[in-house]
């Protein structure tokens, strides 16, 4: 009973102290930040550029072992 107690007491003060302390308010929605967008798209564009760039060293390399090319 009184493990039961603790642990629905515990789980109400984790819903009243969840708001984060970093958000001062919301987003504005209408008007995003295009620098932090541009930025995003374009460092996770580089990043699948790298990525394939890897795989297809990677391909040439295992066909070059295996006697392939």
């Amino acid at each position: 009973m009184t493990f039961n107690w603790l642990l629905s007491s515990a789980a109400l003060v984790s819903r009243v102290g969840s708001r984060s302390v970093f958000t001062s308010s919301k987003p504005d929605t209408a008007n995003p930040n295009w620098v932090r967008v541009g930025l995003t798209f374009g460092s996770a564009a580089f990043l699948w550029g790298l990525l394939f760039k890897q795989h297809s060293a990677d391909v040439h390399e295992s066909n070059v072992r295996n006697g392939l090319e």
